[in-house]
């Protein structure tokens, strides 16, 4: 059993429309499905991705209408990286940035990649990170109708980082329990902090990083719109997923067990500090019961809810994501 690195990313936004416009018109991301969070059906759960949504190459947001400020802290998943193919790209995207009203930090390095650190409009703590030197997990491919360069695009999901005050229960869990290893680490933006450890699994790569900052200064994350809600690991199947709820249970882990997600299957535990973590299969996909070409342009709903669905479509505030 390995881990394959991330699978996907799920945050908060309290305004889907707005949402929708920041992640399709401006980083070109394509919207693969539009469906319904399968915990609170009365609203939506959009999954961003590349052209088909591949494994590894999904951001998606619950909507909280309600959902209040973030107050960043530890025990957190405080950051989110996407991937670009080169170092040009971010050229690109400071000045698309720019020429949008995008905050953002700048052209940087971190560790012996470039980066921007930037924000969407609620907050939400995103990196691009070039792939120029990078070696690993395969890239996805921008959708051919993106609103953004397609030579220049999102390519799929970069590492994700946590922050923590005390390092040694997550690590344990990362490299005792999964199947990372630690490969290096990099100096903290911030001034007087410990470096940031990098753990990579599988074909390792930015698709296959976790980034581990120690902070001693802050308190416990406050959650709410433009916070991450879970980070999600690879496995190959249902048959692998099994296996690793055994292991969990064997290691006295409290989990959810096996869930029908109906485009993938999903197990969920936290780890000591109280983060989120998901192993999700590979399959079978957002193609599974719509057609390629038109992904993401309706409400698609698992074949369990399907019976629901007049009353689901009643509770939800209408979002146009009809293709030209």
């Amino acid at each position: 059993m390995e881990i394959k690195g991330i699978h996907h990313v799920s945050a908060i936004t309290a305004n889907a429309k707005e949402n929708y416009h920041f992640y399709t018109e401006v980083l070109g991301m394509r919207l693969v499905k539009k469906t319904v969070n399968q915990d609170d059906t009365s609203v939506y759960h959009l999954f961003y991705a590349d052209e088909v949504g591949n494994p590894g190459t999904d951001l998606t947001f619950f909507e909280i209408p309600n959902a209040g400020t973030t107050y960043p802290g530890i025990s957190s998943i405080s950051g989110t990286s996407l991937r670009v193919p080169n170092d040009a790209a971010l050229s690109y995207w400071q000045e698309r940035f720019d020429n949008n009203g995008v905050e953002h930090h700048g052209i940087s390095t971190q560790g012996d990649r470039k980066v921007i650190h930037f924000r969407d409009p609620e907050k939400q703590r995103l990196t691009l990170i070039s792939d120029e030197n990078n070696q690993g997990v395969p890239s996805g491919k921008p959708w051919a109708k993106s609103r953004a360069s397609i030579e220049h695009g999102i390519t799929g999901l970069g590492p994700s980082k946590l922050t923590v005050q005390n390092p040694d229960p997550t690590v344990k869990v990362l490299t005792d329990l999964l199947t990372f290893t630690q490969t290096g680490s990099y100096p903290s933006s911030i001034e007087g902090q410990e470096d940031i450890l990098v753990f990579s699994t599988g074909e390792g790569g930015n698709g296959a990083e976790i980034h581990l900052e120690v902070r001693n200064d802050l308190p416990r994350e406050r959650p709410g719109r433009g916070s991450v809600h879970h980070v999600a690991f690879r496995v190959e199947n249902k048959e692998e997923l099994a296996e690793w709820r055994d292991r969990l249970r064997q290691a006295r882990i409290p989990n959810s067990g096996l869930v029908d997600r109906f485009y993938f299957q999903s197990l969920y535990f936290r780890e000591p500090n109280g983060i989120l973590f998901e192993l999700a299969t590979d399959g079978p996909g957002f193609a599974t019961d719509e057609d390629v070409e038109h992904l993401g342009e309706s409400l698609a709903l698992p074949p369990f809810f399907e019976e629901q669905r007049t009353e689901i479509e009643a509770k939800l505030k209408p979002l146009d994501t009809k293709q030209p």
